[in-house]
This record gives structure tokens, sequence and C-alpha cells, in this order.
């Protein structure tokens, strides 16, 4: 591992549930700056950062769509799921703001008065400036993921990676939490992930950074520094590539 950054432009892809830390639900104050800290060392590198964030610790979409959640109709459902990572990118931004972090929120669904439009052009010029920019309600469209977001918006503004935090280290033959044989992956090819059923991303995700040789690295964001040592290049988590 070198000094300098493998990647120069990264979309680092966070869940919902990365955010609510050990509570059933909402958002963590220490896990929202420890990860705010994070994202500062990766931009004293001299590295672009875009971020993607999930909704689920707030509302998922999917889960209520049948007769076990609030039965509610699926494009409506993914709707009240987009606004909640939203909710998710204000309280990020605010974090990272603090530490003195430039950062913009954009939105695919227009809120005016919260977030900026997002524009591709627009989102690309904020890179150039040194802003951290954060992409929220996921594609704007029901039936797509915040996973699928993140490879559009990756494939958009030129990213050389997308990181994807998780809660363990890697990607396993099966949950490593449930499963004490689960495999652990160092290496993937993107046709495994969709042949295997592999839990990295989406299909679609995984299909689109396929077609346009995106990797995918997965690693553990609970330990303190993983971003900057995936950014570093040194061999943690697993790689789709």
């Amino acid at each position: 591992m070198s000094g300098k950054p493998v990647y120069k432009r990264i979309v680092l892809k966070l869940s919902g549930e990365a955010l609510q830390g050990k509570n059933p639900h909402g958002i963590d104050h220490t896990v929202l700056l420890s990860i705010a800290r994070q994202i500062k060392e990766v931009k004293a590198l001299g590295v672009d950062v875009a971020i993607v964030l999930g909704g689920g610790n707030i509302f998922r979409g999917q889960e209520n769509t049948g007769l076990k959640g609030l039965d509610l109709d699926r494009s409506v459902a993914d709707y009240m799921g987009m606004l909640s990572t939203a909710i998710n990118g204000l309280a990020l931004q605010d974090a990272l703001e603090k530490i003195d972090m430039p950062t913009r929120v954009m939105t695919a669904i227009e809120m005016q008065r919260i977030a900026e439009p997002y524009i591709k052009r627009r989102a690309v010029r904020h890179l150039e400036k040194g802003r951290i920019v954060i992409f929220v309600c996921g594609t704007g469209n029901p039936y797509f993921t915040t996973d699928t977001a993140a490879a559009l918006r990756a494939m958009e503004i030129n990213a050389d990676a997308i990181l994807k935090a998780t809660k363990v280290d890697g990607v396993y033959s099966a949950d490593p939490l449930k499963v004490k044989e689960a495999k652990k992956f160092d290496r993937l090819k993107y046709i495994d992930v969709l042949r295997k059923g592999l839990k990295v991303m989406d299909a679609t995700a995984v299909s689109l950074c396929m077609d346009n040789k995106l990797p995918i690295v997965v690693f553990n964001l609970n330990k303190p520094g993983n971003i900057k040592r995936v950014v570093l290049g040194e061999k943690i988590g697993t790689i789709v590539k």
C-alpha cells in the first residue's frame, strides 16, 4: 500500500442501517460523526467523494408492500423510502459541515427548499470545486433500489469505483452472522455475483457495473479508517471487478 490513493473519484454507498448504529431505527449521532470524520480523511488525500444513501433506518419500501407490512402499493412505499433518504442526507450534510467540509445535497425528487435538483453537470462541477456531493431519493423512480442509484450516479460522474459500506468485512457465501461456515471471497467477478446470487448489490446495479467495468469494493464500515484504507489500495473486504 502506497501513500497515494488508487481512486481519484469514488461513490460511497451507505445503507440507512449504517447510520442507526445499535439503535433499532433512526440516526445515531456518534456513528454519524464517525462517518463524517472518515470522509474528511479521504478528502484530505485529494479524492473526490460522492455519497449515495439508503433510507432503511427510517422506512424501507419493499418491507411495507405486503400483508406483513403496511400493505402499501409498491410505488407509494418506494416513494416513502426515497423521502427517508433525504432525511439521512440532510443529517450527514450537517455532520460534515460541522467539521468544515463543504457539502451539497442533490435530490432526484425536487424539493427546492432543502436540496438542489440533481443535474449531472452541476454535480461534477461541485466535485471539481472540492465539495462533497450527497445524492438522495435514489433514481427518483419506484422499483429501483439505492444500489442501482449508486451505480447509475457513479457512471454519470465518471467515478473510479463504488465503495459499498456494510456491517461485515466483505462478501461471503452466506450470511456470516448466521452461518459460521460461510466462506469469505477476496475477489469476485461480476458474473459470479450474479450466478451465485450473492448479496453484494442488487442484480441491476451489478449488471450496470459489469457493463461499464466499474469496480465494487465491499468492506466493513464499523472499523474506523476503513474508507481511507480502501482508497489507498489496502486489501480489505472484497473487490468485484
